[in-house]
């Protein structure tokens, strides 16, 4: 099968947040069996070159119509470790990917339909009929409408889409100028309830829900996350568009990439273990606290990785840091603040805390830190608001440290209480649950889990090896996605 993803990132050359991750990694495995796959993405000015190689003129003279003229682009190909990347380029004053950042310019809805524009004129004229096209998130949510609406009439009527919602936050919103654009045109036609005007705002088209509405084939990033965007607010208003469309919409679990994240192979900590050899997780957690000048004590360390917003329950992760303290356990924190007073918050905490031994925050980014503190950890804590998927809490399984979730999204489908949960017999179990948004309820988890670890070490090491034993690779996602692509590819 000829499969394109197009998408707004890549990892690790493009990188913002987990849906790097998901394109880089479901590209890799559906490859690893014999599909061929391309990826087609913006070339920003800002993307990590030094994770591009052989990077080669594609198509140099690719024009694409926009708002009733045409913008010249070059294309261009390399290998992302390993897998074949299509760069577009556009050469126009607005400088549409040349602003040193992936996200958060306030014309975005414009930079992104114009990829979108672009990367099906890309398929068109370099006579690419690929079998299906797998778009991601609200950047690319006008390419099935596109594909539907005008070039299913240029000689690509065969082309399928799978539309996958990592977030749906983020919608992507515009107006009649997006259709005079990208040549839709009619706009009576458009804003309509059944095609793309956005359900609270009769005056806003909806990138996702156009998305929604045109592809053969929905999907978002798990099976819990699916049932609550249909049914809760966590849908932001298309739950009834879901409704709609549920006979094309699935959750699918994101999966994991072992090749990188395992503490088998892992080239960033200082002994590579196993289950089988445990023991050895000791000197990733004496290295962290080297590396980190936390002091040497017999104590769990506790820690959290992730985005410091709202979405990730920051207050919560806030409570953890000191609750953890409370208990004379060691936290350690590697996360970006997203808004301005978040970051003052944190800031203030780290220079408050900055003579305390038991604690560390660092208030960044750090890849190859956070393989260390994955290792070195005891714990980790998620306690997201919501979590369409989540990565964390299957990296921290995979490196014997266990998690502690918040019963939202994608944790509830990947972390089974220890203690509580009743779906699976006690030996498969491996990590701590909760479900309100209080601080009584994280600390009852987290409580548990200390109070395990403190009492009963040959209990806590058996739910560490559970864990451990558990395979969210793409293996199992991989086979989803290729059962919906057969399932829509003849689809008329």
């Amino acid at each position: 099968m000829y499969i394109v993803q197009i998408a707004s990132e890549c990892a690790p050359a493009i990188k913002a947040g987990g849906l790097g991750d998901v394109v880089y990694g479901i590209s890799r495995e559906l490859e690893s069996r014999g599909h061929t796959v391309e990826i087609i993405l913006p070339m920003y000015d800002c993307m990590r070159y030094d994770h591009i190689w052989g990077l080669h003129d594609a198509y140099k003279d690719l024009t694409v119509p926009w708002y009733g003229g045409e913008i010249h682009c070059s294309v261009y190909c390399g290998w992302v470790h390993g897998q074949v990347c299509f760069f577009i380029e556009p050469h126009s004053d607005d400088r549409f990917f040349q602003r040193g950042c992936y996200y958060g310019c306030g014309d975005d809805n414009m930079r992104f339909a114009f990829f979108s524009k672009a990367a099906i004129e890309f398929l068109l004229r370099s006579n690419k009929r690929p079998d299906i096209l797998h778009c991601h998130d609200w950047q690319t949510g006008l390419v099935p409408v596109m594909l539907f609406e005008i070039y299913k009439y240029q000689w690509m009527e065969y082309q399928r889409v799978c539309f996958t919602i990592h977030n749906f936050k983020h919608q992507g919103m515009g107006g009649s100028e997006i259709l005079r654009a990208t040549g839709l045109n009619r706009e009576a036609y458009y804003f309509s309830d059944q095609r793309l005007q956005d359900n609270s705002n009769p005056f806003a088209l909806n990138f996702i829900k156009g998305g929604i509405v045109y592809s053969n084939y929905v999907t978002t990033v798990s099976p819990q996350h699916a049932w609550e965007a249909s049914n809760t607010e966590v849908g932001c208003g298309l739950g009834h568009t879901l409704y709609l469309n549920q006979h094309k919409f699935k959750g699918v679990l994101n999966g994991i990439d072992y090749d990188f994240w395992s503490p088998e192979t892992d080239r960033y900590i200082p002994t590579n273990y196993s289950s089988a050899t445990l023991a050895e997780k000791a000197q990733s957690k004496k290295a962290l606290r080297s590396r980190l000048l936390l002091r040497e004590v017999d104590r769990p360390i506790i820690a959290y990785i992730g985005r410091l917003d709202d979405q990730k329950g920051v207050h919560l992760v806030h409570h953890a840091m000191y609750y953890a303290l409370s208990r004379s356990a060691q936290f350690v924190l590697l996360g970006s603040p997203t808004e301005a007073v978040i970051s003052d918050w944190f800031w203030h905490e780290k220079r408050f805390l900055n003579d305390n031994s038991d604690v560390h925050l660092e208030l960044s980014f750090n890849e190859e830190l956070s393989h260390l503190i994955y290792a070195g950890a005891d714990m980790i804590v998620v306690p997201s608001n919501y979590e369409p998927c989540g990565l964390t809490q299957m990296i921290g399984l995979k490196y014997g440290t266990v998690p502690i979730v918040r019963g939202v999204g994608g944790l509830v489908n990947t972390v089974f209480d220890r203690d509580y949960d009743r779906t699976h017999p006690p030996e498969q179990r491996n990590g701590y649950v909760f479900y309100q948004t209080d601080f009584t309820a994280l600390e009852s988890a987290m409580d548990r889990a200390i109070g395990l670890w403190e009492n009963y070490p040959e209990q806590f090491e058996e739910l560490v090896i559970q864990g451990m034993s558990y395979d969210y690779s793409w293996k199992n996602p991989a086979t989803e996605y290729l059962e919906i692509y057969e399932s829509i590819r003849y689809q008329w």
